[in-house]
Order: structure tokens, then C-alpha cells, then sequence
């Protein structure tokens, strides 16, 4: 069951837990996410973001009823892309049972030479999928927002070449994209205690997408 959240419905003023560990890290482990995907929605999170299908489908069995944001992070030689490159990696994501894919929505190039606009083309004709933008700049959001991304968050910002000389989280970007774009924003990266949390919300974030803080 998918939560189809395309509007703001359950995100306003709420955090978003990312659970994700690294391969090599014991808590990587499929159990590992699942239990802390379900303490964190237990005890208020308004959803969770994961990185696998594995991890998406885990966690789908064991709470039916939450908002998952489901990625794929995949490594490739030539290209700096890492969070679902790929339209196969999107798909994959979407069918283990994501109610949200998240992609890497930077004009950086892209594995296999798929260009971002051919992949949310297809993610939204043939699947139907809901999209956030993880992005890094305010062209970049604006950019996805037009392919017709549902979500935009602020992801990369800081992450990128073009936002090295930037220290997350991308604070100076929520106001001026809620403004323009008229999609749900989301303050994702460096939030690291409840004041920037509350500034992000104060500046207009739809949801703030926490991680190592929790």
C-alpha cells in the first residue's frame, strides 16, 4: 500500500528519518534497518528515507502504513551520480514498494548516458512514480520541478562542484524554491540539532529529513 503522497498531506511541520548505513557497517544489515525504520515511526517520525529495494521491501513488510522514500545508491566509475542513477534503479526502488523515489536531480552526467528528463519522463509514464529532487542549486530545483518532479529537497547542496565553497544545510535555498516551484520542499543534509530544524520549518520546508542527528 502506498501512501500517494504527491501534495503536502502528512509532511507539514514533520521529520523524516533517514536509515541508512554503509555496506561495510554492521548496522547495514537488513534487521538492523527494520527495527530502527520502525522505532523511528513509532515514536513520531512522519516517514523514513532508505537506500535499497531490499531495505524499501523490509521495512514495507513490517509497517504497511508508513511513508517510505526509497533510493538506490549505486557507485559508477565515470559518472559522480550516486543516488538512483539509473531508470532501472528507479524502477527497482518503485516496485519493492517506495511511496516516494528519490533521485539525484543535478545536471551532473549521468551512467549510461541517460539524461535526467528521459528518466522522470519514463518514471512518470510507465510507472506513475512520485519524485523528489535530491538537488544543489536553485536552478537545479527549478529544472526538476519543470520535468515535473513532485518533491524537491535540498539534498547535495554542499555536495556538488558547483556548491563545494557551501556548508550544508542549504537553508539559503528553501525560502526563494517554495516560492517559485509550488511543490513541497524539503530540508535534507547538516540539520544537526532541533534549531535548525524549527529555522528550516520557519523558512518554509514541507518536512526535514534528518539522519545522523537522530
Amino acid at each position: 500500500m502506498r501512501a500517494n503522497p504527491t501534495g503536502k498531506d502528512g509532511l507539514d511541520g514533520g521529520l523524516i528519518v533517514s536509515v541508512q548505513a554503509p555496506q561495510d557497517s554492521p548496522c547495514h544489515a537488513t534487521e538492523v534497518i527494520t527495527a530502527m525504520a520502525a522505532a523511528s515511526l513509532a515514536n513520531g517520525a512522519a516517514g523514513v528515507r532508505l537506500d535499497s529495494p531490499e531495505h524499501v521491501a523490509a521495512v514495507r513488510r513490517r509497517c504497511p502504513q508508513a511513508l517510505i522514500i526509497g533510493l538506490w545508491k549505486r557507485f559508477h566509475f565515470k559518472s559522480p551520480v550516486i543516488i538512483t542513477p539509473r531508470y532501472e534503479d528507479l524502477a527497482a526502488v518503485w516496485g519493492a514498494g517506495a511511496d516516494v523515489v528519490a533521485l539525484d536531480a543535478t545536471d551532473r552526467p549521468r551512467p549510461g548516458g541517460e539524461s535526467l528528463a528521459e528518466i522522470v519522463t519514463r518514471a512518470k509514464t510507465e510507472l506513475g512514480v512520485t519524485l523528489m529532487a535530491d538537488i544543489d542549486t536553485m536552478a537545479n530545483g527549478e529544472r526538476a520541478a519543470a520535468l515535473g518532479c513532485d518533491w524537491v529537497g535540498t539534498t547535495l547542496y554542499g555536495y556538488t562542484r558547483a556548491t563545494a565553497h557551501q556548508h550544508p544545510p542549504g537553508l539559503e535555498l528553501l525560502r526563494p524554491l517554495g516560492q517559485r516551484l509550488g511543490i513541497p520542499v524539503l530540508c535534507e543534509g547538516g540539520i544537526s540539532s532541533p534549531r535548525q530544524a524549527r529555522q528550516a520549518m520557519d523558512l518554509g520546508a514541507a518536512a526535514v529529513v534528518v539522519g545522523t542527528a537522530i
